[in-house]
């Protein structure tokens, strides 16, 4: 789906696609880098906790990421739970992107945590309780 890299210490790493960092400047006000990556590791985590949603969506990560519907305030610092629909399909997807502060190691690029597809309960949930810092126009 995405082209594999390698990093340091041999981790493999696939590029997704790029961020707004004015639109994330609600999250964190430094924000490294525009570049956001997916490691090995976590695209194994979503394969195991949301079987065939990789497979089936990981090619609208660079939409969800660039292009979010709502930025939802996150229980982790520098961190951005993003909501997304993605109309032609008709779904909606809950991302987790953990953002690169000069605070973090060198080199390190935005990355993507975990995603799942989400119903409409689910969506409404979370922007009925929880703090919208984003909201796309």
């Amino acid at each position: 789906m995405y082209p594999v890299k390698r990093r340091a210490g041999d981790i493999a790493v696939r590029y997704v696609g790029k961020i707004d960092r004015g639109i994330y400047s609600c999250v964190a006000g430094d924000i490294v880098t525009d570049e956001v990556i997916i490691t090995d590791e976590q695209v194994e985590h979503i394969a195991r906790r949301h079987p065939n949603d990789y497979e089936r969506f990981g090619g609208f990560f660079a939409q969800i990421v660039g292009e979010p519907d709502y930025i939802i305030e996150a229980n982790k610092p520098n961190t951005a739970l993003i909501l997304k629909e993605i109309r032609d399909e008709g779904e909606s997807f809950k991302t987790v992107l953990r953002l690169v502060t000069p605070a973090d190691r060198p080199g390190y690029k935005n990355s993507i945590i975990t995603f799942m597809k989400i119903d409409r309960r689910e969506w409404e949930r979370l922007l009925r309780n929880k703090k919208i810092l984003y909201k796309r126009e």
